[in-house]
């Protein structure tokens, strides 16, 4: 029999919420286990885009909505900890660019200069020209106009890579997990028929707390599932570009951000709108003809003709909202020893930590005495889904 592990939090889910949770506790003296069924970032972190939103897109219909005050503090946060100076050391996790931007075609340029001069969104935008566009847009047939946003992009997989070594051990593969009880309270887990006792459960698994839920014979929070069909597009054409293109509504045309590929190109990941609702209900090649139509209205100077497209699927698996609609901030709900959250948006796993430690604090939950583990099996890194394409 595998050797019984007892340590202060048990996470479940080694996605970007679940890791840095179990660095953040580890960090401030907590002893922890944090298992993963799959890979490590394997779900929805390696299919994010990697923006570490600060909110302004949010702002887009010309006020600050809850979304756009709770993100706000959120790129200090990353940068202090990329610098090794915040509440992680993250040095050595890729930053893909320093800046995302707000980008407007022609057509809607002359109403967005006024609204960036607006009290919603000054000092949060800089206008931008010249040579100091993203590289794809320094074409003269650009006639948009271009802001700078006060935000970054990261590269997930150096992110989900650098996460894993703050770890420290605590990383535990797994392929059957049941609940261990005594009497009626969830005292742990039985991971592979290996007893892991903990303080606390916390479920960071993203569309697996459903099931995960079911099996401990719960039934809230209630979890959804939003789905994205979003595009990928690799070519040496393609320059580097991390910007949401402007439409006439509330959200982005379309959002652009572009990731290496092993071979050294660069793949364009297409999201916003061309990805939600008329996008999911697309099949492949119609979701690729309309990303080809978006790219050719937009960038009509980028040669298309020797770009590979694909699409991938993604199910953004959040609480369940009214009207599906995206939640605001990272969430989290307790009851006992079990906690239970998703942090809606990569940007915000440092909110969802901040939430998981206020509650330990709030019930007076402190760490035990250090417990050595046993040498665990480890889950293997995730890939990206733009690793396999030609």
């Amino acid at each position: 029999m595998p050797t019984p592990i007892s340590t202060d939090v048990l996470i479940v889910g080694a996605g970007v919420a679940g890791l840095w949770l179990n660095a953040r506790l580890r960090r401030a003296g907590w002893s922890t286990v944090l298992v993963e069924q799959g890979s490590l970032g394997g779900g929805q972190t390696l299919k994010s885009q990697g923006i570490i939103h600060g909110g302004a897109k949010y702002a887009l219909h010309g006020a600050l909505t809850g979304a756009s005050e709770a993100i706000a503090d959120m790129p200090r946060r990353w940068r202090e900890a990329l610098a090794g100076t915040g509440e992680l050391d993250l040095r050595g996790v890729r930053l893909l660019s320093e800046a995302h931007y707000l980008w407007s075609p022609g057509t809607l340029a002359g109403n967005l200069t006024s609204f960036f001069a607006s009290k919603a969104v000054r000092g949060r935008v800089d206008a931008v020209k010249g040579d100091q566009l993203p590289p794809a847009l320094q074409n003269p047939a650009f006639k948009g106009k271009v802001y700078r946003l006060a935000e970054l992009v990261v590269d997930v997989p150096s992110l989900v890579a650098r996460l894993a070594e703050l770890a420290q051990g605590s990383l535990l593969a797994a392929e059957r997990l049941e609940p261990l009880r005594e009497g009626n309270q969830v005292v742990g887990l039985l991971v592979d028929g290996r007893e892991v006792r903990a303080q606390r459960l916390v479920l960071s698994a993203g569309a697996g707390n459903e099931t995960l839920l079911n099996a401990l014979g719960v039934s809230q929070p209630a979890m959804q599932r939003r789905p994205l069909h979003m595009v990928m597009a690799k070519g040496a054409a393609l320059k580097p570009l991390y910007a949401h293109c402007l439409g006439g509504g509330p959200k982005p045309r379309m959002t652009v951000t572009t990731h290496p590929a092993p071979d050294g190109q660069w793949v364009w990941y297409l999201g916003g709108e061309l990805a939600e609702a008329e996008g999911v209900a697309r099949s492949e090649a119609q979701q690729i003809a309309a990303a080809r139509h978006e790219v050719s209205q937009l960038l009509p100077w980028v040669d298309l003709s020797q770009v590979h497209w694909a699409t991938l699927r993604v199910d953004r698996a959040e609480p369940a909202q009214s009207g599906l609609v995206r939640p605001d901030n990272a969430f989290l709900a307790d009851d006992g020893p079990l906690l239970v959250g998703w942090p809606t948006k990569l940007a915000l796993a440092p909110d969802f930590a901040d939430r998981v430690m206020a509650a330990f604090n709030r019930d007076g939950i402190q760490p035990g005495p250090a417990m050595p583990l046993p040498e665990l099996p480890q889950p293997p890194l995730g890939k990206t889904a733009w690793e396999a394409l030609p």
